[in-house]
């Protein structure tokens, strides 16, 4: 286990010059995606093109215009939304406010990489299979896709991406119940956990450690992570494992899921 806060990390300039990243998951960690969360001024227009990426981007806050250069398809995207780029879709992002938005890399970048003159970044490792385009995913077309539950344990989960979705991670949204504590020990993957609202703790069972959960802050459990979740109040959560779920996983007795897919090496093993 692992953890660090969103504060703590020194942003990069990208987008010649228009946006900041914190990167507080890099290639280095081991999970094999990285993690970045942007932030951009009202009125930036970013010109955009990751030919040797997929990137998953979940507004956390703000508002944009999101066009497909190709073909003049756009969409307004608003927080609590998420878009998906590729290799093959160059794009512009126009931001009407001031914006946050939590991005995903697979491959995952080292995290000193700035836009080149066409928007992207340099190779870092194998593409994912991916979709034939980009595509945008709303709270609303979750519920419509089956993809909205309420768990057991009464949190409300929304996953946004799925192993068929094909960009090699999973992402979910998960509102926890005031007060509930899950017992949880991911035998066969890895879990990286960014809390964006709420508090609450989390208690390593081997070492005894006691994170204090506060938004901004970024944890990562594994296979030798048995622990257990407390919600305070009004945590939310949003999460990423990889191998991703087909999203038909229930825990097991340990709180684990079954295995998926090849496990990534982890921190020091990249």
């Amino acid at each position: 286990m692992f953890y660090r806060r969103i504060g703590e990390q020194n942003g990069v300039s990208i987008a010649h010059g228009t946006a900041s990243a914190a990167r507080p998951l890099t290639r280095r960690d081991g999970l094999g995606f990285s993690l970045s969360v942007v932030t951009a001024p009202a009125g930036a227009t970013h010109e955009l093109w990751y030919q040797n990426h997929w990137e998953a981007n979940y507004v956390m806050e703000g508002r944009l215009r999101l066009e497909q250069v190709a073909t003049g398809r756009s969409w307004e995207i608003e927080a609590g939304d998420l878009y998906c780029v590729g290799p093959k879709d160059r794009h512009t992002l126009t931001s009407h406010t001031p914006y946050r938005v939590m991005s995903a890399f697979n491959p995952p970048i080292e995290g000193n990489e700035t836009h080149d003159a066409e928007g992207g970044y340099p190779p870092t490792g194998p593409l994912p299979e991916g979709q034939a385009e980009m595509f945008v995913r709303r709270p609303a077309d979750l519920e419509a896709m089956g993809r909205a539950k309420v768990t057991p344990s009464g949190a409300r989960l929304r996953r946004y991406l799925l192993a068929q979705d094909r960009l090699g991670v999973t992402w979910s949204d998960v509102h926890f119940a005031d007060g509930s504590a899950s017992k949880l020990w991911y035998k066969n993957h890895w879990e990286a956990n960014y809390v964006f609202e709420g508090d609450g703790t989390l208690e390593h069972h081997g070492t005894g450690e006691v994170l204090q959960l506060e938004p901004g802050m970024l944890y990562c459990v594994g296979p030798d992570d048995p622990h257990t979740l407390t919600a305070g109040t009004g945590l939310h959560i949003v999460s990423l494992f990889n191998p991703p779920l087909t999203g038909t996983e229930v825990h097991d007795a340990d709180g684990a899921y079954p295995p998926t897919g090849p496990l990534p090496p982890g921190p020091g093993k990249a």
